[in-house]
């Protein structure tokens, strides 16, 4: 949407649940987030000062998928947990033609390799990895019997591993999407699926918990943010997902770049989280290097079949061979 339209919106919108009309300014689109737009802006009413974000689908008519139509609750439940989020102000109605809602903005930013190298921020780097870990245990302590709302979102069926879920999943996109063959691609899918652990728990999963998808500054972690692929299954995903080498942005440590396995391991678990399967956790890897390698296959199908024509939709689509060169060497750690 362009900006005219998101301010006439915010005014109305902002206007209904306060019962006063907003004076928007300062409204930015923000770059990154292929798939929401994100906007930032500053509203002055009846003598209230909100800094806020903006958040919504990109086109109107693509469906959207549960856990965007419920990120506003799955914030609210995160902060009711005690995670590290933004203050979730408002769910979004009919105003705009696309789902959207409203949060408070928190300061800082959430580029990962400005944390990775930045000198700035080098005490954020030795506090960030413990509140990651606090966090997420947190996160996968939210029951679905608190939040029956959240049962909207996918889970696999009764007796099914999580594991061959998410495999289905993407396994699926990447035949009904891909132009071209990936044989390491192949090789990877057989690995999971001839290794697919079963724990018992299934928690609330994030789905995205990595260096990119929360804001932080000097201090530390300020908000985990984009939780469009939340849904229930295995913690160790999680996990997995941050250790992935896409999302160490040059950093020499596996964990988000900045801290080794255990340690990180022993937060999680001192938080309160499950107790840490490490053959799990280098499974969830091996198949997040796969899932991203898939998405990125996906993205370029985006822009080629003119959905989605941004530069960083065609960016992010020539990064396929990356996720390959990282499989085979994860493949051969494996070592069976």
């Amino acid at each position: 949407m362009d900006a005219a339209t998101v301010e006439a919106g915010l005014k109305k919108f902002i206007g209904e649940r306060t019962g006063h009309e907003p004076v928007i300014t300062n409204l930015a689109r923000l770059s990154g987030g292929a798939g929401r737009e994100t906007w930032t802006f500053d509203a002055d009413y009846g003598g209230t000062h909100l800094e806020g974000i903006f958040r919504c689908d990109p086109v109107a008519g693509v469906e959207t998928s549960a856990a965007r139509t419920l990120e506003y609750q799955l914030l609210k439940a995160a902060m009711g947990a005690g995670a590290i989020v933004p203050e979730p102000l408002w769910d979004g109605d009919d105003t705009f033609p696309v789902k959207f809602f409203i949060m408070r903005r928190v300061p800082g930013e959430a580029l990962g390799g400005r944390l990775i190298r930045g000198e700035q921020y080098a005490r954020a780097r030795e506090v960030i990895p413990g509140q990651l870990a606090s966090s997420l245990a947190r996160i996968h302590s939210i029951s679905a019997a608190e939040h029956p709302e959240l049962l909207q979102l996918t889970a696999p069926a009764e007796g099914v591993s999580p594991a061959q879920t998410e495999l289905d999943n993407y396994e699926g996109v990447f035949r009904t999407l891909s132009p071209d063959p990936h044989p390491v691609f192949e090789l990877a899918f057989r690995w999971l699926r001839a290794h697919m652990p079963n724990p018992p728990e299934r928690v609330l999963v994030h789905g995205d918990y990595r260096l990119g998808n929360f804001m932080y500054d000097e201090t530390g972690v300020r908000g985990i943010i984009d939780w469009e692929l939340a849904h229930w299954g295995d913690p160790m995903e999680d996990i997995g997902w941050l250790a992935v080498k896409s999302w160490r942005f040059g950093g020499q440590k596996p964990m988000a770049g900045i801290q080794d396995y255990e340690a990180f391991f022993r937060d999680y678990e001192a938080a309160g989280g499950s107790p840490v399967d490490p053959a799990r956790v280098h499974f969830w890897e091996l198949f997040g290097n796969l899932k991203w390698g898939v998405i990125t296959i996906s993205q370029a199908f985006n822009y080629f079949s003119g959905r989605n024509r941004t530069v960083e939709m065609a960016s992010i689509g020539r990064r396929t061979a990356e996720t390959e060169w990282e499989l085979l060497k994860l493949l051969e750690e494996a070592g069976d």
